[in-house]
């Protein structure tokens, strides 16, 4: 998704408590930044404005979150609207940090120490002309990545309203070491997950009429 710039994001973001600015110093060490170490740590791959990991964070208090973007003015409105989020709940956002970075290159940011327990890709670009699909965040060339950072047992959770796109990384999944564990081709009407927060997308998506296909890969 494109978006105008805004001049306000980066410095917002610089004064934000929850913002890492350069995340490549944290490699191994992520659970050493929230007040509660102990707990579970997911991340979230493209965090756009943050609707979903606002709701999701403030909603899981027991698990810390990481959310990655590329583009300021995303991370500007996603700070936002997590402090929007947790000022309505009379909490402060202690268990989500935000940052961003390139996630073709995010082994450069976490590694096996950090133990993420659970991704999420939520309605990534399809990428659908041949020469550019190996820039999908469910190509198998990223998800042997993801595998150098996720914990035995670890799960990705993906959401997309692309048939091409979905009919591809089940393949990319299984080719590399997942387990398809839980699938459907209509999310709304076929639920997998224990609660589906509704992301910006999705709702337009449903609200066209077309179907969220979404997954859930467990790492063997």
């Amino acid at each position: 998704m494109r978006i105008r710039y805004k001049k306000w994001a980066r410095p917002e973001l610089e004064a934000s408590k929850f913002y890492i600015d350069e995340p490549e110093l944290l490699k191994g060490k992520w659970k050493s930044k929230f007040k509660n170490s102990k707990q579970p740590l997911h991340l979230e791959l493209g965090c756009g404005k943050g609707q979903f990991i606002s709701k999701l964070a403030v909603e899981n208090l027991d698990i810390n979150y990481i959310a990655i973007d590329l583009v300021d003015a995303m991370l500007g409105l996603a700070k936002r609207n997590i402090e929007s989020e947790y000022k309505e709940n009379n909490i402060e956002p202690e268990n989500v940090l935000i940052t961003r970075f390139d996630i073709e290159r995010i082994n450069l940011i976490l590694d096996k120490q950090d133990e993420i327990e659970r991704i999420y890709i939520n309605f990534c670009n399809p990428w659908p002309k041949g020469k550019h699909r190996k820039k999908r965040l469910t190509h198998s060339k990223q998800l042997e990545k993801y595998k150098q950072f996720l914990k035995s047992g670890g799960e990705i959770y993906f959401k997309t309203d692309d048939d091409g796109l979905f009919e591809s990384s089940l393949i990319y999944f299984e080719d590399s070491g997942f387990q398809i564990i839980a699938k459907t081709y209509d999310l709304h009407n076929e639920p997998i997950f224990e609660k589906n927060i509704e992301t910006e997308h999705e709702k337009m998506f449903s609200e066209q009429g077309i179907n969220i296909k979404a997954l859930i890969a467990k790492l063997k």
